[in-house]
């Protein structure tokens, strides 16, 4: 019972780490078109809220095209791993009336 309460509790950092992983690159670039457009309507005294919008929406369009193919590559690798190495352990037979 342990062992299978450590194997969920890794199961479940594992899938933590692997959304903070995949999410990671399209919050940086969201940030960094963040902070340039907000630079660029600081110098130019523009007060638009739509300005920024429509920057970040393409760019993490543009970059989860760019970067779809690793994506699924890592999250299907994930799935095979949990499929072979952790399901057998969930999977066992219980007794009847347990």
């Amino acid at each position: 019972m342990l062992d299978q309460l450590q194997q969920a509790t890794d199961v479940t950092n594992g899938a933590l780490e692997m959304s903070f992983e995949l999410a990671a690159p399209m919050l940086v670039a969201a940030l960094v078109v963040g902070l340039v457009i907000s630079i660029f309507q600081t110098a130019t005294s523009i007060q638009d809220q739509t300005l920024s919008f429509v920057p970040k929406i393409l760019v993490i369009g543009a970059l989860l095209l760019l970067l779809f193919p690793w994506m699924s590559r890592t999250l299907i690798e994930y799935t095979e791993v949990l499929w072979r190495d952790v399901m057998p352990t969930f999977m066992v037979a219980r007794p009847a009336g347990a």
